[in-house]
Parts: C-alpha cells; structure tokens; sequence
C-alpha cells in the first residue's frame, strides 16, 4: 500500500471517535516494532521523524527503512516530520516525499508563527502534504536534536481558545497541536498535575463554534510512561527517579474531546532500554547486538500492541 496522507486517517479518526498513534522512530528496531504490531492490530499508523532523528540516522538510511516497511504492510501508514523548527527543514521533507509536516514556530510570538506557519502551509499544499503547527508551549526538550541542541524549556503557557481559532483561521495548518499541561520527555508532572481537559474542551468547541468542523487536535508529549518499564530499568543497573506520564485514562479522555493525532516517543525508549537492560545485566558476556536488540524490539512491539488496542482505541481501523 503506497504512504498515505494524515488528512485522510483524520477524517476517518474523527468519525469513528478513536486516534492515530504517531511513533517516532529513528533506527530499524523501532520501525519494525510498531509496524509489526499495528499490522498484526490492523491499526492506522504515523510514524514521526524528529530533526535528532534525521541527523542521528542519516534520512536516506530513515527513508529505505519505511520504504521496507511499506511495501510489507497492508495497512494505511503516513511519514510526518515531527517538529520541524524552519521553513527549510519542511521543505526538505516534503520535498523528500513525507505526507505530512510540523512546523513548530511556537517558540515566536503569534504574529511571527502565524507567519511561518502560513509559509510552510503553502508550499506543502502545493505539494499534497499536510500540516500541523503548534498554538501554546510545552516544558522539555524541544525538536529532539540531541544534547547538543534542542534546548530544554521550563516554562511553557497554555492555549488559548481564542487564540488558536485566530491561528487556524490565518495560517491554514490541517491539525493544531495544543499544549494542555503535556510537556515533553518521562518526568511530566509533580503531585496531582493532570492535564488540563477542560481547556481541551474548550480549545474544540471554539473550533466548532468558529466554523472550522471537527477540527483535528494532537496530543504532544503523550507518553504514559509505565511503571513496569520504569521499575524494569532501574531492576537492571537504570537510574530513573520520579518520572511519570500523562494517566491513560486521561488520553482516553483527550481522544474522546477530539485529540485525534497522539505522539508517543518516551514510551518507546523506555521499553527498548528496558529490554536491552535485562539481558546485558543477565548476560554481561553478551556481544551480540541480535540477541538484545532482538528482546528489546519485541518489548516495544507489545507496548505499541497496548497503545493501539487499549488506550488510541484505533486497532481494526485500518480500512475504515
């Protein structure tokens, strides 16, 4: 089945009230892990590619490993750049054939994101691809480029309803990322901080009343971060103190509110590196990348199975 386009999985996420998972990948394990497990779920898929992603694994290299995956699936995938910071960044991307782009001007002030928004917009819709933008900004690391970039952000601001109908309104972007109380990364929150539904709430109904429809929102930093990997990493030799996620019962939540796009990346590291953990600290002789990488790949293969099935609610949607 050739890529698809993230317009089209929406429409139908929208109808049938479930979400796209959006999985980042960035080296051969991972994209098997969650193409294999939302092929076996018959689950719509978006696997994202971070700028860090890019320059870690060459975009050549990224771009044979989904052509490989593609043409053994049957079910409807679409490439979307996640994060993209610069007009030039999306261009290239869709120039290379991604179906779907973020520009994340976020860090501006409105006028100047409205600006670059509607730039990227215009380009991509010339070229069939589409685009989400952010309105609001999350705390924590920003476009996944590594240690050596990306700043981490401690402060972030909410987005407003009114706001984001305006942003809509003038840039054209297909989906709108919103920041809820999401934040980047496994340590989310502190004490009873959730996020903020009734903002959500608020964000779509503004949406509907302004005449923009069952406008798509997506739900960044969505990452649960589950204890049994968590308590898995630190069994094994990994120091990971505090971190929590966003509740799934508070994506279920989201995804019934209109969030229809959800972006999962933590979840994933934490199940790969758990994996890898529990043989090298049962095995310390081990040399062999398969006979960990192997485990590893099998454990974010289950994870993705969950996500589809339980909490994105869009497994046996593939050919909706």
């Amino acid at each position: 089945m050739p890529l698809t386009t993230t317009r089209e999985l929406f429409a139908k996420a929208l109808k049938g009230k479930y979400a796209i998972g959006a999985f980042n990948v960035n080296n051969m394990e991972l994209v098997q892990a969650i193409v294999e497990a939302c092929e076996e779920e018959k689950a719509p898929l978006i696997l994202q590619i971070s700028k860090g992603a890019r320059q870690y694994a060459n975009p050549v290299y990224l771009k044979k490993l989904i052509e490989a995956a593609v043409s053994l699936s049957n079910i409807p995938i679409a490439v979307h750049l996640d994060h993209g910071d610069s007009f030039e960044l999306c261009k290239q991307c869709i120039d290379e054939g991604f179906t779907s782009v973020m520009i994340d001007a976020s860090y501006e002030p409105f006028d100047k994101n409205v600006e670059i928004t509607r730039r990227v917009v215009e380009y991509a819709h010339k070229h069939n691809c589409v685009v989400e933008a952010e309105l609001g900004h999350l705390v924590g690391v920003q476009f996944d480029e590594g240690e050596e970039g990306g700043g981490f952000s401690k402060s972030g601001h909410y987005t407003d309803p009114d706001e984001a109908v305006k942003f809509v309104k003038l840039t054209g972007c297909d989906s709108l990322a919103v920041a809820i109380g999401n934040s980047h990364g496994a340590y989310k929150f502190k004490g009873d901080q959730r996020l903020d539904l009734e903002r959500l709430k608020a964000i779509k109904k503004a949406l509907m009343d302004a005449g923009l429809g069952d406008y798509p929102l997506v739900l960044h930093g969505a990452s649960s971060v589950p204890q049994y990997l968590v308590d898995e990493i630190n069994k094994y030799g990994g120091k990971i103190v505090d971190a929590r996620g966003v509740p799934e019962a508070d994506i279920e939540v989201a995804r019934r509110l209109g969030c229809t796009k959800v972006n999962i990346d933590t979840d994933l590291r934490l199940a790969l590196t758990a994996g890898i953990r529990k043989v090298l600290w049962e095995k310390p002789s081990e040399i062999d990348p398969r006979k960990y990488l192997g485990p590893a790949r099998a454990m974010v293969k289950e994870l993705v199975r969950h996500k589809v099935r339980n909490v994105l609610c869009c497994a046996g949607h593939a050919f909706d």
